[in-house]
């Protein structure tokens, strides 16, 4: 028996993240190990889950993998945690097909309560018959509570207490609205001294709900027997595949500010395969003797003057290429391996390696994000991507396989890719590699 829960919305709402990773601190202050999950794929909270509660959160997402598989990453991730925490984006029943996908799905699928939090800015009573339509619109999603953010005095959550009465859900507390408890922005760098100032706004989120939320029945209303029960029917798939290899390999995995984008499964499913060693792209590393280079996503564009300038480290790069390494970019790494990168519109192309024929440039104002799936070399690859870069398809080089990726449809996406020249292989989209091993590429 341990406190789980899942913090779902009413609907898509970006003040919710901060409720949410205040509400982890608070719990680790307590002295428990809280461990966070991200329902769905998506990869642009994780260092904040990291500041919030000192261990990375893992991605579960019933698009990737079958039910009984994520109960096993759930099981197998949450067995030394006191508290497990799930966090879900948008709003609590919205998924990629109606609710699949969503995080109402992924409480139902693991048995774990909800607590919603929700937006007290404009809030009125008509709060009260949507509060009793999440609570009853599925019965297999319990819902345990609500939390009140963006309140603006206590008097105000007098009236909250008697909307979630009238509802017939519980009142937990809330976190009240303050200058203080603004979050830096999403797309931006997560250097240190950002973790440090994300850090703040979350302690303060922290130290204000340990005084307005009822942690103690919190607790109480979410404990659940732990691990929670398989689906049927329990496949193959549910575990990792163990497969045995006559030589460990040396992993050389891009760690920094830039790159950052990348499943905790991933990292632990290529530890199991070989020896992993970190570099930084960023601060001019030398490349560490490997048999394959992992230059994971994140935000490279950010730091396009800074990779630009060390050319040792991108010749190092292009030649271990060059002589058949093995190198897999994703997302944003694949901007290491470009001729050039430009940091906004209009601006400086800056010179990377120049191993594959292609130009990426920042558009702002354009947010490239979905799932999607391509057949490749005899592989079916599922992935997602989250990006501002455009990174124009290189398809016409001499040398160069290349397969543009579908969506949820199975439409072709324009600028979606993946691509392979000699051992180099370059994905726009980050891929969870349990349901096909990426290393059968180089076999």
């Amino acid at each position: 028996m341990k406190p789980q829960f899942l913090i779902g919305s009413l609907c898509a709402d970006n003040g919710k993240a901060l409720l949410s990773w205040g509400l982890m601190r608070a719990l680790s202050r307590r002295g428990l190990n809280v461990q966070a999950y991200e329902c769905g794929a998506d990869l642009s909270d994780t260092v904040a889950r990291k500041v919030a509660v000192g261990n990375v959160a893992v991605n579960l997402d019933t698009w990737y993998s079958s039910h009984p598989h994520v109960q096993y990453l759930y099981n197998t991730y949450g067995e030394t945690a006191d508290v497990c925490v799930l966090d879900s984006m948008g709003g609590l029943f919205d998924g990629f097909r109606k609710w699949q996908g969503s995080g109402a799905e992924m409480a139902q699928v693991l048995s774990v309560p909800v607590v919603l939090a929700v937006n007290a800015r404009t809030a009125t009573y008509s709060l009260a018959p949507m509060l009793h339509g999440f609570r009853h619109f599925r019965p297999g999603v319990k819902i345990a509570g609500v939390i009140f953010y963006q309140v603006h005095t206590p008097s105000q959550y007098g009236f909250l207490r008697e909307v979630c009465a009238d509802a017939g859900v519980e009142s937990l507390g809330y976190l009240l609205y303050s200058e203080k408890l603004r979050l830096p922005a999403r797309y931006s760098a997560m250097t240190s001294g950002m973790k440090a100032e994300l850090d703040a706004v979350i302690q303060r989120a922290a130290e204000m709900m340990e005084k307005t939320v009822d942690l103690d029945k919190l607790l109480n209303l979410t404990t659940r027997i732990f691990p929670c029960a398989y689906s049927l029917p329990y496949t193959s798939e549910t575990e990792p595949r163990i497969r045995s290899f006559h030589k460990r390999i040396r992993i050389a995995v891009a760690s920094d500010p830039a790159f950052h984008f990348l499943y905790r499964q991933n990292l632990d499913f290529l530890a199991g395969r070989g020896e992993l060693t970190f570099f930084s792209p960023v601060y001019g590393n030398d490349l560490p003797q490997a048999d394959l280079i992992y230059l994971p996503g994140g935000y490279p564009e950010l730091f396009a003057r800074q990779l630009h300038r060390w050319k040792r480290q991108l010749q190092q790069l292009r030649d271990f290429a060059e002589a058949g390494g093995r190198v897999l970019a994703e997302g944003g790494g694949i901007a290491l391996l470009a001729r050039t990168v430009a940091a906004r519109q209009g601006g400086t192309p800056y010179g990377m390696s120049g191993l594959l024929p292609l130009d990426v440039a920042v558009n702002e104002g354009r947010l490239c994000a979905g799932y999607r799936k391509v057949d490749f070399a005899g592989l079916t690859l599922k992935g997602y991507e989250c990006r501002y870069l455009e990174i124009a398809s290189p398809h016409e080089a001499a040398g160069l396989t290349f397969s543009y990726m579908a969506n949820l449809k199975g439409v072709e996406t324009p600028g979606s890719f993946i691509c392979r020249y000699k051992n180099v292989i370059a994905v726009t989209a980050h891929c969870y590699w349990e349901n096909t091993d990426i290393l059968d590429w180089w076999r």
